[in-house]
């Protein structure tokens, strides 16, 4: 049987790349990607057409497991990819002085290169033949700005939308990349950080157009990955309702 074609979505047991995964799934078939299986289901079933989607519950931490895993996922399920968003993400917040080595590899692994080493994978025609056509990295705008405490964060964005440009010039014409590079938006990932009253109020203050929701991301993707972006590579889609632009916060 000739296998069929999917978009691989990272980090879709939650937040943004829940989002993005129901999103897409109006019009694509998905692989979802994550940790926990039992919330790779649940995402399933709030898909469209929730049988034409399987899910690959993969550790990004463990980047060695990631080539035998994935062969496996897309032989037994009869899939090659076309399409591949990065959506897995890591925040640990700490002072450096605080920050263990262990757990800095783990924010570089899962934000930077498990994404490269997906990336890699995929572009071999033995084990997808070749059929990859669109990459799209979730980076973050701290990717460009610093703040306390996101210093292996933003290093991880920052080094994730280096490799998106160099990708792009690589890969072209053949594979388009690009990045989305989201402000605050409300997940699971940042509600502790939006429950804080300062934080709030900060928000409401320096973002004209206030706190994103993860649909609003979801949204860009699905046009980076469509035809109507056929001219669009290599780029930064900041998507943060006005913040970096707001030079009087």
């Amino acid at each position: 049987m000739t296998p069929s074609s999917a978009t691989l979505v990272t980090g879709s047991s939650s937040g943004l790349g829940a989002a993005i995964a129901i999103r897409l799934s109006r019009t694509r078939r998905l692989l979802l990607a994550g940790r926990d299986a039992e919330r790779l289901h649940q995402t399933r079933q709030q898909c469209a057409r929730p049988e034409d989607h399987v899910v690959w519950p993969a550790d990004l931490r463990d980047l060695a497991g990631i080539d035998a895993s994935l062969r496996q996922c897309l032989v037994t399920n009869e899939r090659t990819i076309d399409a591949f968003v990065h959506s897995a993400g890591l925040l640990k917040l700490l002072p450096l002085r605080n920050m263990e080595l262990e757990a800095a590899s783990e924010t570089m692994n899962v934000n930077f290169m498990a994404a490269a080493e997906i990336v890699r994978l995929l572009l071999k025609k033995a084990i997808n033949q070749r059929q990859l056509r669109n990459v799209v990295f979730i980076s973050s705008t701290a990717s460009r700005f610093g703040a306390r405490g996101f210093h292996y964060y933003c290093a991880s964005k920052g080094a994730l939308d280096a490799f998106m440009r160099a990708l792009a010039v690589e890969l072209g014409p053949d594979v388009r990349v690009n990045s989305v590079l989201p402000g605050s938006i409300r997940t699971p990932m940042t509600e502790a950080m939006l429950a804080d009253p300062a934080i709030s109020l900060r928000i409401a203050k320096d973002y004209p157009l206030g706190a994103g929701e993860p649909a609003d991301v979801a949204s860009v993707v699905a046009f980076l990955l469509s035809d109507e972006a056929r001219w669009i590579t290599g780029q930064q889609i900041v998507v943060d309702g006005g913040r970096t632009i707001n030079i009087s916060a």
